[in-house]
Order: C-alpha cells, then structure tokens, then sequence
C-alpha cells in the first residue's frame, strides 16, 4: 500500500557531495549545496542534506583543542593486531573518608589486556603520558588510541607524546560513548568486580587490590570475545601463529 520510489542512487552527486567533503573539511551541508548549485546541479538543500547523512559525512558539533593528530571524515581501520589500537579512560570512586579519587585504564582492543590501571587523586596530561609510556615499554608501542575530549587527554602534553612517538589520538565526538565501545565495556566489568566489591581504607590500599584484580584480569578471568581465554595467553597465542610458531594447548 506504500508507494515505491523509481529515482536512482544519485552515485554521481553523492560521488561529487564526497568530493568537495573530502577538499573543504569544514563545509557542512549548507555550503556544499551552494557549491552544487555554482556548478549547475538542480539539487535543494533537503536533498544534499539527506545524501550528505547517507554518506556519513556530518561534522563534529565540537572539535578538541588539540588535534593534531585526529582526523575527521575518516572510517576507523579494522583492529586485527596487538597494539593497532588502545583504548583509554577515567573511572571514579573513593575512599572510607569519603574523598574521591580517579583510576585510569587503558586496554588493548585486540588482545583485551589491561595495560594500564592506576589510581590517583588527580590525573594531568603528563601523568597520562608517564602511564602510557610505561605501558609502551611493557607491551609496545601503539598505532592508535581512542579517548575522549577531557583535558588529560586533550593537554599540551599529550598531544607532544602522542607527536613525538607517533601515535594517533583518535578523539570521541561528544555526546558519542559508544565510539569508545570498548573500553566503556571493561570499565563496567571492573567496576562491578572490583570497585563495588571491596571498600578501601587509602589510596595505597586501593591501588593495590586494583592490581591484583588487573593481574586477574589479565592472565586468569576468561573472555568470552576472545574463545573463553584469558587476554595473556589470547596474546601469546596470536604472536605465535604470527610468528609460525606452533600454539600449546591451553586447557580452560
């Protein structure tokens, strides 16, 4: 009882909509459909911006103030190694007192390993730049790390880091946590896990249940994502057949 519409696909507008995105970054919609019409197409606003969101080509309502190594209008490639991409965050919680402190994770999206779970009463960039590259030195370097717009994230100092070591800093768009699927899955695990279930007397005492949980976490707790392994031998399992090496049988 609904009527059918005949009209094509539109490839070569939509090809041409991708264009001027791909050349003028900061055009939205608006301007594009100006720039159609100064070359002849018979196109309304409506129907650029229909093709526009089809071609998920939308603007960030708010871009973060440092960006120089986030790039817009580009789809993320696919995780299929260790270290093509972390995943990183802030948890809050506190004390007996009654003072509120942070913790920092930071997971690796392919093997799923913790590597990073810190405890502090404040965090700046150059504390989250420490972390990182202690986590560096104990798994490598990363291509790629998702995070949000905070200031931690978003500081001088991170920004240098992230230039110095070459490392991108693929930047949530606000309001969006599930660009951030990932490390919002582990936060919920380790909050129902560990936060929730111990009740810490001092930072001191919190950091230390934290890595016990995160040792857990890693070489005992198994995943489902990843065949019911634990994320350390899922590691050791994919360097091996990256390497040719034949894979021991790990009994679950």
């Amino acid at each position: 009882m609904r009527h059918h519409g005949i009209r094509g696909d539109q490839a070569e507008l939509r090809m041409r909509i991708r264009d001027i995105a791909s050349v003028h970054v900061d055009y939205g919609y608006r301007r594009i459909t100006v720039r159609l019409r100064r070359e002849g197409w018979p196109v309304g606003t409506t129907r650029v911006q229909r093709l526009y969101r089809l071609e998920k080509l939308s603007l960030r309502r708010r871009k973060p103030r440092r960006r120089v190594s986030c790039r817009p209008r580009q789809e993320r490639p696919l995780v299929s190694e260790a270290n093509d991409s972390w995943a990183t965050d802030f948890l809050h919680d506190q004390i007996a007192g009654g003072s509120t402190f942070r913790v920092m994770a930071a997971v690796d999206i392919h093997t799923r390993q913790c590597v990073a779970l810190e405890a502090g009463k404040g965090f700046r960039g150059e504390d989250v730049a420490r972390m990182l590259s202690q986590a560096m030195r104990d798994y490598g370097q990363p291509r790629a790390i998702r995070c949000d717009n905070g200031t931690e994230f978003t500081s001088k100092a991170l920004d240098l880091w992230a230039y110095t070591n070459r490392v991108t800093l693929d930047f949530s768009r606000p309001g969006k946590p599930t660009d951030n699927a990932f490390i919002e899955s582990f936060n919920a695990r380790f909050r129902a896990e560990c936060l929730n279930q111990h009740w810490f007397l001092s930072l001191d005492e919190a950091q230390e249940k934290i890595d016990r949980w995160r040792t857990y976490y890693n070489q005992e707790r198994p995943h489902s994502a990843l065949g019911n392994l634990a994320p350390d031998d899922y590691a050791v399992i994919r360097s091996q057949k990256s390497t040719g090496q034949n894979s021991p049988v790990i009994l679950t």
